[in-house]
């Protein structure tokens, strides 16, 4: 095997991961899924933001990154145990790692913190979800 050959399988290998990527994106989208950013260290730097699809199963929102081919969700949000602490604007510097106009939310699960950038449309779509839990739970959330 001459190095030719070796560079047409690392460039096959690589073609056939982005095609993953890109297969597992749509499929999410089609079953309902919707563009999300997570960053899971909350600091004043702006980084560790990670593009994603949003999917609701049921009580539990789970988020799949963007550029992973991990076959089950990244995160799952449990609607009863999330909390949501703050939202703001993102920072200049965050924009293009977000949806188009996204809003920031700063969740609490627990002692776990998180950041979830949602587009306009999505984020109604999220809230309506957590409002929407059966009679007689509690949701430890402010609107």
């Amino acid at each position: 095997m001459n190095v030719s050959d070796v560079v047409v399988l690392a460039l096959a290998a690589v073609m056939l991961a982005l095609l993953l990527l890109v297969f597992r994106r749509v499929r999410l989208l089609r079953m309902g899924g919707v563009h999300v950013s997570v960053r899971t260290r909350v600091d004043d730097t702006g980084k560790g933001w990670h593009l994603g699809v949003g999917r609701y199963q049921g009580d539990e929102f789970a988020w799949f990154r963007a550029f992973s081919l991990r076959a089950g969700p990244n995160l799952v949000i449990r609607r009863d145990r999330l909390e949501i602490a703050d939202r703001r604007d993102p920072q200049r510097a965050e924009i293009p790692l977000m949806p188009l106009g996204a809003r920031v939310l700063h969740v609490a699960l627990g002692e776990t913190r998180y950041e979830i950038a949602m587009g306009p449309d999505t984020l109604t779509g999220f809230l309506s979800w957590l409002e929407s839990a059966p009679p007689g739970r509690r949701l430890p959330w402010a609107s």
